[in-house]
């Protein structure tokens, strides 16, 4: 089923990082703004490319990935609709840290540098709420590390689900790439990451089938994890 396109100012204007901006200024950043459409697998860009803008996922999910010393990839970031990616190495002016690839069919917005320096020059409440969304992205990655430095890999595991799931029971998500990059993401070797899937079935708690999990009952799920 085709989606709905959706305007590059409307979608601006709906997301809380650019209500700091008139709807003049939303619609001169809009019209430099380019869509960029990819493919389940396609590539945005590599590590160590230039930086030429931040980008905004409007449908879809991109996975951030970096090399390893081994030479291997670890997994170290999924986005989701409605949030950006980019920024830092914007600022900083360097090469992307990290290479992206499409998770799934996905529309991004790519913003080139140079508008967005120009907004925030004029707009003294863009570069605030720029500062702020930056500051948060810093704060979680503060509280990944700390919960994988304190949580075991179960823990760390169904935390990571129950925050992608929904309300709906029983939930039903599909892993948006595969066991061995969401074994990196999580700080597991697959391994572990095997090991943790299959104890979870085995008492009842989930169901895996391919990359799909169900889980029956979400807080007997939570509760099992906490008596760990």
């Amino acid at each position: 089923m085709a989606r709905r396109q959706i305007a590059p100012e409307v979608f601006l204007a709906g997301l809380p990082l650019f209500k700091a901006l008139d709807a003049a200024a939303r619609a001169e950043l809009a019209a430099q703004a380019t869509r960029r459409t990819l493919k389940r697998g396609e590539a945005l860009f590599g590590q160590g490319e230039p930086a030429t803008g931040m980008y905004l996922v409007v449908y879809g999910e991109i996975k951030l990935s970096q090399r390893t010393p081994a030479g291997g990839t670890r997994l170290c970031g999924l986005v989701r609709p409605g949030q950006s990616f980019g920024e830092p190495v914007m600022f900083l002016e360097r090469p992307t840290l990290v290479a992206a690839r499409a998770a799934s069919d996905a529309l991004l917005l790519h913003l080139p540098k140079a508008a967005v320096f120009d907004a925030i020059e004029r707009h003294p409440g863009f570069a605030r709420h720029m500062i702020a969304g930056l500051s948060q992205r810093i704060e979680r990655l503060v509280e990944q590390i700390d919960r994988q430095a304190l949580g075991s890999g179960t823990a760390r595991f169904v935390a990571w689900l129950l925050r992608r799931a929904g309300t709906t029971q029983p939930l039903v998500l599909r892993l948006p790439a595969a066991k061995a990059e969401i074994a990196s993401l999580l700080n597991l070797t697959p391994e572990h990451f095997s090991r943790v899937l299959q104890q979870l079935a085995g008492a009842g708690l989930l169901q895996v089938q391919g990359r799909t999990i169900t889980v029956p009952d979400r807080h007997r799920l939570e509760a099992a994890v906490r008596r760990r």
